[in-house]
This record gives structure tokens, C-alpha cells and sequence, in this order.
């Protein structure tokens, strides 16, 4: 879930990026909309699932208490921070002081704060470093090229344009509960391409509301997509993390957590105007 509202959060929101490419909308004066949209789900679920285990004082299930254990083998610096402060700096230097320092651009940015993070941290070997990154990101290539190909196909042979045509004439009623079920569920093929070929057009059909705040809430549902089986990103690598084989029971666990997302996007598009008369 983490990941999910991460992916979500300002400043880069790859859904909202092509949810408003589809509509010739610049990605701008989206970053209060995208907190409202994740901060608050992002509080609840880390309490939701870390409290009980931090109440009862019984860390063993969860793992925390190795994972302690082995952080008092490994003491910690402030240079493990210097990735993120980079980040951070160069993200606001480039917003304070537009007319005297270049526009990096997001991939330089990100580039430079991982080479930082050479300087930080315990020793690393580059060569098995490189091996294993591959080797993990291979599978999710795969997937997305496949992905890709599949979206590409369906708006050669008219299916994205008859989706199309489809979202905008369904009532209003209807409207909001095809946002809350169908963009997750086409999201078990990609939440990308869930954000490309249902955002767009559920975008023109609430052409009434605020399109900043309805294209935020509809890529916070878009993300969730990444929870629908058979290809589950999130489910998958959190799975991978935890050494658990079985990703289903990590879904499992996501299951209240991912309903209240869909309901709380669904309300702040029914609540965009207000919404953008207070933020706007």
C-alpha cells in the first residue's frame, strides 16, 4: 500500500502524467491535490497494520524484531540521508530559483541523487550490485512490454475508443461506480495503461468538475491496479521483501485498505469543485 500511495504522491505521478497528456493538460498545480489524495490513506494504513503488533509489544511476526537486531550489528549515519537530501535540494533549488539554475529535468535529478548514495551507506560490490538489479528487473520488463503491446493492439483494432464512448455515456449514478470497479480491475494489466485507457475518457466525462482534482483522484484509483492478480507489482515485490512465496496473502491483507482508496478517490471527485475553490 506504501508503494502504491508512494507512486501516487507528488512530486511524480506517472498516471496523472498521462492522464493529462490525454486531455493536452500540463502537468501542473497537481501537488497539494495528490496529498490530499495519499497523505491521510498513507497515516491510516501504517497505523492500520503497525499498531497492533507495536500495542501487544509482540514484534516476532512481523519481523521487526530481527530486523532491529541486525540495525544494532549495522550502526546507522547521517550519510545514509545524503540520496534523499539531494533530492530534495535539487528538486527545490530548481523551484526557488528558476531564473538562475537550470532545468535538470526529472531523470538527471533522480541520477544524481542515486550516484550520491555511492558515499553513503556500507560497502558494495558494482558488478554483483548490477547482476542482481537486472536479474530483478527483468520480469517486470517483460511484463510491461507485454503490457505495452496489448494497450497498443487495443487502440489499433478501436476498443480504447468504444471504452471511450462507453465511459462518457453512462448516468452519472452509474459513472462513479464503474470509476471505483473497473479502473482497478484493468489495472491487473497494467495501472498505467488503466490511466491511458479508462482516465482519459472518465476524464471527459466529468468535464463538469475540477480536472486537476478528478485526474489526481482517478490516478490514486489507477494505482490500485498494481494490487489485481495475475500481475500485482506491488503485491509481488512486497511479497519478495517479507520472503513470503505465496503474494496472494499479501494481497489478502490489502483487500480494506484498497476499498477505502477507491471510496476516498470517489469522494474527492465528487468534492472536486469544493475542493478547488479552497485550493485554487
Amino acid at each position: 500500500m506504501g508503494a502504491i500511495f508512494g507512486m501516487i504522491a507528488p512530486p511524480v505521478n506517472l498516471p496523472a502524467m498521462i492522464i493529462g497528456g490525454g486531455i493536452d493538460m500540463p502537468y501542473s498545480g497537481f501537488g497539494i491535490p495528490l496529498i490530499i489524495c495519499t497523505l491521510p490513506l498513507a497515516i491510516f494504513t501504517a497505523f492500520l497494520f503497525i499498531y497492533p503488533p507495536l500495542k501487544k509489544g509482540d514484534f516476532s511476526e512481523s519481523g521487526l524484531e530481527a530486523e532491529l537486531k541486525r540495525m544494532e550489528r549495522e550502526p546507522l549515519s547521517f550519510r545514509l540521508f545524503i540520496p534523499l537530501l539531494v533530492l530534495i535540494v535539487l528538486f527545490a533549488v530548481e523551484r526557488v530559483f528558476p531564473s538562475h539554475w537550470p532545468s535538470l529535468g526529472m531523470p538527471l535529478i533522480f541520477l544524481l541523487a542515486a550516484a550520491s548514495a555511492l558515499f553513503s551507506g556500507v560497502k558494495w560490490h558494482p558488478l554483483q550490485t548490477v547482476i542482481s538489479a537486472i536479474n530483478d528487473a527483468l520480469p517486470v520488463m517483460g511484463i510491461l512490454m507485454g503490457v505495452g503491446m496489448f494497450i497498443q493492439i487495443m487502440t489499433l483494432i478501436g476498443v480504447r475508443g468504444f471504452v471511450t464512448v462507453s465511459a462518457i455515456a453512462l448516468p452519472k449514478w452509474l459513472l462513479y461506480v464503474g470509476i471505483g470497479v473497473s479502473i482497478p480491475l484493468f489495472g491487473a494489466v497494467s495501472a498505467f495503461g488503466s490511466a491511458s485507457v479508462l482516465g482519459v475518457p472518465f476524464v471527459l466525462a466529468l468535464l463538469g468538475h475540477n480536472e486537476i482534482i478528478v485526474a489526481s483522484a482517478l490516478s490514486l484509483i489507477a494505482g490500485l491496479g498494481d494490487l489485481m492478480p495475475p500481475t500485482a507489482l506491488a503485491g509481488i515485490f512486497s511479497a519478495k521483501v517479507v520472503g513470503e512465496d505465496n503474494y496472494l496473502k499479501v494481497l489478502r491483507c490489502c483487500i480494506f485498505p484498497a476499498i477505502l482508496t477507491a471510496l476516498w478517490g470517489i469522494a474527492i471527485i465528487l468534492l472536486a469543485n469544493k475542493l478547488a475553490v479552497f485550493l485554487f
